[in-house]
Parts: C-alpha cells; sequence; structure tokens
C-alpha cells in the first residue's frame, strides 16, 4: 500500500508539473515558448518595417524565442515551412498568408494548427471570417480593408479643393480629373478596398466643386468586377515599384501628360507610387525642383521613402498603415499564449470586430 501510495503521489506531482509547464507556456522549459513567423515576402517594404519593429520589441521579450521565415511570395513554400515547424515543435503560428482571397488555402493551415492544437495568428493579409471563426484559437490582426480608401479619397479631396489645384490639376478645363490606378493583386481585400472607395469617397467630397474623378484611358479594364466606372479600371502593379515603374513608362509613351490624358495617379501602395514617381522623374517630372512639372501621387503606408518624396516635393501624400502597431499587437497575443492567457487578453479596448476574433489597427493620413 505504502509503495503504491508512493507512486500515485509522484504521478500526481508529474502531472501537476506538466500542467504547470503547460500553463506557463514554455516548450522550451524555460518559461518561454517557440514562435514561427511565416512572411509572404522579405521583399514588401511595408512589411519590413513591420518585421524590423518586430524584431526590436522581441529584444525586450525574454518569454518569446520566434524564427523569421521568408516564404518568397510562395504559398507551397509557405505551408511546408508550417507543417515543418509544428513538426519540429512550435508553440505558436504567425501567418502573412501568401494566397490572399482562397478560403480554401487558408482553412487549410488553420486545419494544420487546430489538429496540433496550436493557436495562430494571421496578419497582414486578410483571410475570411469563416476560417477564423473555424477554430477558437484563431486571430486576425490588419487593418480596415476599406478605410485605406477612404482615407486615400480624403487626402485627394483635401488636396484638390485647395490653393486653386482644381484649374491647375484639370489640365483640359473639363471638370474631371482623369487618374491612373495602380493596384495591387487581385482577390486582395486590400487592394479592392483600395482601388474602389479612393475614388468614391474623393468624388464624394469633390461633387460640391463641380469637379469629379475620371479613369484615365492608360488604365486597363478588367472583365473580373462589373462595369461599375471604378474598380474595374486600374494598371495591375501588384505591390511592386518595378511593375508600377513599366506600368508608368509604357503609360507616358502612350498618352500626354500635358493635354488631360493622365491627370492625378492613385497607388494601392507606396512602393507604386515610387516606381510610378521613379518612371516621371526620368521624363522630368515630379523632381521636386523648383519650377518643374508635377502630376498628384498619392500611396498607403507612409514608409520612410515615401514621406521623404513628400517631404521633397516628389509625392502628394500617403495614409499611414502602423508597422510598429501592428508588430506590437501580434507580439502582445504572443506573450499570452507564452504566460497561459487567453488569446485575446487584454484586447477589449481595440478595434475588434463584432462577432469574429479580428483586431483593426487604424490608419492616418500623411502630406
Amino acid at each position: 500500500m505504502k509503495k503504491f501510495l508512493a507512486i500515485l503521489i509522484s504521478m500526481i506531482m508529474l502531472l501537476t508539473f506538466v500542467a504547470a509547464c503547460d500553463n506557463g507556456g514554455g516548450s522550451g522549459g524555460d518559461g518561454t515558448i517557440k514562435v514561427d513567423v511565416f512572411w509572404y515576402t522579405y521583399a514588401d517594404t511595408f512589411l519590413a518595417s513591420v518585421r524590423n519593429a518586430m524584431e526590436s520589441q522581441l529584444a525586450d521579450i525574454s518569454s518569446i524565442n520566434a524564427t523569421q521565415h521568408d516564404c518568397n511570395e510562395d504559398q507551397a513554400t509557405q505551408t511546408e515551412m508550417i507543417r515543418t515547424a509544428i513538426t519540429r515543435g512550435t508553440d505558436l503560428l504567425i501567418v502573412n498568408i501568401v494566397t490572399t482571397g482562397s478560403e480554401e488555402t487558408a482553412m487549410a493551415i488553420v486545419d494544420m494548427a487546430k489538429d496540433a492544437d496550436l493557436p495562430i495568428i494571421f496578419f497582414n493579409r486578410e483571410v475570411s471570417d469563416a476560417v477564423i471563426n473555424s477554430y477558437d484559437r484563431a486571430v486576425f490582426v490588419g487593418t480596415d480593408a476599406d478605410e485605406a480608401g477612404v482615407m486615400q479619397g480624403e487626402a485627394v479631396a483635401n488636396y484638390l479643393l485647395k490653393d486653386g489645384n482644381i484649374q491647375k490639376y484639370d489640365l483640359n478645363g473639363d471638370g474631371e480629373i482623369r487618374y491612373i490606378m495602380l493596384r495591387g493583386e487581385h482577390g486582395n481585400a486590400e487592394a479592392w478596398g483600395r482601388t474602389f472607395y479612393s475614388v468614391t469617397k474623393a468624388n464624394e467630397l469633390l461633387a460640391s466643386a463641380g469637379v469629379k474623378l475620371v479613369p484615365s484611358v492608360a488604365n486597363e479594364t478588367s472583365t473580373q468586377y462589373e462595369d461599375d466606372g471604378i474598380s474595374n479600371y486600374f494598371l495591375m502593379a501588384n505591390w511592386s515599384a518595378t511593375t508600377a515603374f513599366d506600368l508608368m513608362s509604357t503609360a507616358m509613351a502612350a498618352h500626354s501628360l500635358e493635354d488631360g490624358s493622365i491627370e492625378l495617379i492613385l497607388a494601392n501602395n507606396d512602393d507604386a507610387a515610387l516606381g510610378a514617381i521613379n518612371a516621371l522623374i526620368e521624363a522630368g517630372w515630379n523632381t521636386g525642383d523648383a519650377g518643374a512639372p508635377m502630376i498628384p501621387i498619392f500611396g498607403v503606408d507612409a514608409t520612410d521613402v515615401a514621406v521623404e518624396a513628400i517631404n521633397g516635393g516628389r509625392m502628394t501624400g500617403t495614409i499611414l498603415q502602423d508597422g510598429p502597431e501592428m508588430a506590437k499587437v501580434i507580439l502582445m497575443l504572443a506573450q499570452n499564449i507564452a504566460s497561459g492567457s487567453d488569446l485575446l487578453s487584454g484586447t477589449s479596448g481595440m478595434n475588434l470586430d463584432s462577432g469574429v476574433s479580428k483586431i483593426r489597427i487604424p490608419y492616418a493620413i500623411v502630406g
């Protein structure tokens, strides 16, 4: 009987120890958790700001041992990296998904996390409500897909409505400002929101002045969307400065910047805006020099190089997407896991969607 009791007490102590380790979140055995972060690409300038902020903040967080992964814009690579991290023994998956707009892909990743009983944080590139709601240990940290478009439209209207800018940039005086739209990829909620709402909001605010934005003939027409006069007219820059440079160079070769064919440029992100600016500079426009011709250009992200271009007179405005704040929220959730707390502990004062675990980081106008 004494031997039996000794064994029983030992088993209870062992189970208590295991539970304590689990509550303390420490697969490392020292109170730390292993975290794997999967970036759709290291090449994106905004995401680099999030990653740099995350690495800086991690230096002061002893409970998280993080490994960063560059997925090089390849979903198959990312999926395999996630599978490998699970096999090797991660405690938390943080995923900037490559393929947006594919519920099947996102659900497959969630299913891997669910089968391993691992929490998962998607960020920046949005997944559907259904994906997040399919697993009680899943959350998304990002922005309101439409808010950046609305704010970009406000920035455009504010700029055109001051200092005689309508007359200055409506080159043929017809009450129509013809724009090129440099768009992100198809199927991306951010790209659609920024494309549609920037023009919609600008036109709402410009109506009292008797002027409106209309697509330039330099845009292409997509067959993926209904002809609403806005969202299906664009050049597919795919978030890339290089692609935007080529598209803008081609547009200028076919259409004049002096006859009203192209009077304003809207870009879904700053990299695309800056690519277009580089093409314009080669043509003698937007150099920032006194007396040089200028076409208004608006982006999104407020990257350091974009803000410098605004200050240098080469770019007109952008919308701040707060990379350091996004990193801060993600790591706060990771610390919840490390401490054994609920994943969403401490988020009550944040912008939380109703009915789904999605946290929204607010935007702000710059320029």
